[in-house]
Order: C-alpha cells, then structure tokens, then sequence
C-alpha cells in the first residue's frame, strides 16, 4: 500500500501498560468511526506495514487504546512509538455539499464570484491559525483562507470550488 494510495489516520503517542498497548492520537472529529477497525497501517520509514487491531476502544474520547498482534510487550510497543497510522483512502465517509477533504480538491480550480478565475489549487495550508487554499495563477501563488463564509460551493462534477473573497484579497497577490 502507497501513502498516495492512504490517509493519515493519527500517530502513536504512548504506550498502555506493560503488554504491548498503545495509545494513538487520532486526527479526527468523529473518533468513534474507528473504533473497531480490524487493522491499520503504520508507517515505517517510507513504507506501510499492515497491523492487525486484536482489540481496540476509545480513551479519553481522542485516543485510540489498541492491541495490536505482534506487539506483545514494552520493547515492541516502543519501535512503533510516535509512528504514523494511515487507512486506505476508500475508509473516509463521503462527504457532499461544501464539505470536502483536503486531499480531494487539489487540482480543483478556483473561480471567485467577482473577481472571476483565480486558478489551480495546488495544495492546502493547515499550519497556521486559519488553513488556506494555496492556489497557483501563472506562477504566483495566491493564498485564500479556508473560510465557510467564503465557500459558495463546491462542484466536484466539474472540479471546481466558487468563492466569494473580500474586495481586493486576490489583487494583493496579483
């Protein structure tokens, strides 16, 4: 399995006890989808070696408590400390309306009501306080902030998204 292939799930924070429990932070706002997965993926170094869940539950509402087979005791609960865990692509919910994950809506274009084609959204900035659209027009990158109030819709038919930006945002980068 390729990480293209995988999303990323959440990342192993700390061990459980002294049997080989884990506990994983999971990057979701609905971790009770993954409560009961039969297996997952962990990173290795550039490699996704499959896990089988013996038993897992919830913690403290974000944390994933797991048993994983193989992993039966301090020592090997401590070489998959702090990896990353992915699930294939076809795992996420499908979302509609103006909703959207990252990953699909690059390569989307972008049209702002008033201003007209801004251009290809070539990536999403999630390491600041507001996440951005990093959107590409003739080699200037443009960035938009991630707003529902911006957001006028979403056309995954024709892999478009339509905002609305304030007056003068694009020209600043233009």
């Amino acid at each position: 399995m390729r990480k293209e292939d995988c999303f990323y799930l959440g990342k192993i924070v700390k061990k459980y006890g002294f049997k080989g429990e884990v506990l994983a932070k999971l990057d979701t706002d609905e971790p009770e989808l993954y409560e009961n997965l039969e297996s997952v993926f962990i990173a290795h170094g550039s490699n996704l070696v499959p896990f089988f869940i013996q038993k897992s539950s919830l913690h403290k509402s974000q944390l994933l408590r797991m048993r994983l087979e193989d992993v039966d005791n301090e020592a090997d609960a401590d070489a998959i400390m702090k990896s990353e865990l992915y699930l294939p692509l076809s795992f996420l919910p499908k979302l509609s309306g103006n909703q959207f994950y990252y990953h699909e809506i690059i390569g989307f274009t972008m049209t702002d009501v008033s201003y007209g084609k801004v251009g290809t959204i070539v990536s999403v900035n999630d390491n600041t306080a507001q996440a951005l659209f990093e959107v590409e027009n003739d080699g200037k990158q443009i960035l938009i902030p991630m707003n529902d109030e911006f957001i006028e819709k979403v056309d995954r038919k024709n892999r478009e998204i339509v905002v609305r930006t304030p007056e003068g945002l694009i020209d600043l980068y233009l």
